[in-house]
C-alpha cells in the first residue's frame, strides 16, 4: 500500500479554511481537476457518503466515499467504499497557522494490480499529489507546500 502526505500553508482562517475543505460539492466549480462530486444526505451519526469523479491521466477515476466530519478537531476522515482503487482511505487535517492555517491531506491507496504496481504505483502518487495540490489551490487560492520533515510529520 502507498501513502501519500501533502501538507500546506494557506491565508484562510482554519475555520474558514475547513468549511471550504468539507464542501465537496462545490469542488468542480473550483478545479477542473473534479468532474463530479455527488453528496448524499447525513447519516444519523453525521458521516456522508459522496461518490468521485476525476481526471487521471488521460482518464477517469471513480469512487464513493464515506466521508465522517469533526468539525470540533477540524478533520474529515474518509474511507472508499467502492470503486477504482482496491483500497483508498485516509484524512484531512486544518489547523491554525502563524499566516493563516495549515492543511495536510494523508492517504493509503492501492490500486489492486500487483503485477504492475511498481510501474502504476508511483505515477498514481504523482498524479494524486499534483490533484490535491490544484484542488486546494481552487478551493484556498495560493498555498505553500510546507517541507515533511519540517511541519507535518
Amino acid at each position: 500500500m502507498r501513502k501519500v502526505t501533502i501538507c500546506v500553508e494557506a491565508t484562510h482562517e482554519a475555520t474558514e479554511t475547513y468549511r471550504r475543505i468539507s464542501d465537496f460539492g462545490r469542488y468542480p466549480d473550483l478545479t477542473e481537476t473534479v468532474r463530479e462530486v455527488v453528496v448524499h444526505p447525513a447519516d444519523a451519526d453525521g458521516s456522508v457518503v459522496s461518490e468521485w469523479t476525476v481526471n487521471f491521466r488521460n482518464g477517469l477515476l471513480c469512487w464513493t466515499e464515506r466521508d465522517v466530519l469533526d468539525r470540533e478537531r477540524m478533520a474529515i476522515t474518509f474511507t472508499q467504499l467502492t470503486g477504482d482503487f482496491e483500497t483508498f482511505n485516509g484524512v484531512w487535517t486544518v489547523e491554525p497557522h502563524t499566516e493563516g492555517s495549515r492543511v495536510t491531506f494523508e492517504a493509503e491507496f492501492d490500486l489492486g494490480i500487483p503485477s504492475l504496481a511498481a510501474i502504476v504505483d508511483p505515477v498514481a502518487e504523482a498524479t494524486l499529489r499534483s490533484n490535491i495540490l490544484l484542488i486546494l489551490q481552487g478551493l484556498l487560492g495560493e498555498v505553500t507546500p510546507v517541507e515533511m520533515a519540517a511541519a507535518c510529520d
